[in-house]
């Protein structure tokens, strides 16, 4: 699904080269639970932001689908991040003067999805999630933890092949970031591909496998 080969991101700095990932190879089959680990600075969540087809200034191959997105342009790009990528972030990235209904019908309308679809899509999901009680409120009226319950809604609502998410659970207390993490549990169980950044080992708990960056490098998998 997903072959990186000698990914590197580095800032210049005068003459020299400040470097953020080096030579990275790495391979993700679909269906797999990641967890990408390692220090603050080690380069996580660059290489995610690599991943999601957020960040194009990096050397190196990278194949999603066969396809070699090193190659692809700017509009492309955007395309497959469409198609295949769902993202969670830790601030949850809700927009304020939108109700949860509209927070989710939003990436839809991206889509040109058409207004029917989009309506039966969000109904679906927040069955789905059990927040049609929520739908109406505001994100300032939600907790975090039912914050980021939306944001995941958001994420999967384009029936994603694979959720990137960084630090998830960073800013919710233990009982909501476990429910967090077994609803990535059942995403992945249900045939969704997740890539997450985390310090915690609790949550890594929840991957198959730990890929370990430090300064840059895969120092351990």
């Amino acid at each position: 699904m997903i072959q990186l080969r000698n990914v590197e991101k580095f800032y210049q700095v005068g003459v020299s080269r400040n470097y953020v990932l080096r030579r990275i190879d790495a391979d993700v089959k679909e269906g797999e639970f990641i967890t990408i680990m390692g220090p603050s600075g080690a380069g996580k969540s660059t290489l995610l932001s690599i991943l999601g087809l957020l960040d194009s200034a990096w050397g190196g191959e990278y194949f999603l689908y066969d396809e070699p997105v090193h190659k692809a342009n700017a509009k492309r790009r955007a395309e497959l991040n469409k198609k295949y990528i769902g993202f969670v972030f830790q601030q949850y990235h809700l927009l304020d003067n939108l109700t949860v209904y509209e927070n989710l019908e939003i990436p839809l309308s991206y889509r040109d999805v058409k207004k029917a679809d989009r309506q039966s899509m969000v109904a679906d999901v927040l069955d789905r999630f059990q927040i049609v009680g929520k739908k109406d409120l505001f994100p300032t009226q939600l907790s975090g933890g039912q914050q980021q319950l939306v944001a995941v809604a958001r994420a999967i609502i384009g029936n994603p092949k694979v959720i990137l998410a960084d630090e998830p659970t960073g800013n919710l207390h233990s009982s909501q970031a476990k429910e967090i993490m077994e609803l990535f549990k059942r995403l992945n169980e249900e045939g969704t591909t997740i890539i997450q950044v985390t310090h915690s080992e609790t949550n890594a708990a929840f991957g198959h496998r730990i890929i370990k960056l430090f300064d840059g490098w895969i120092v351990k998998e």
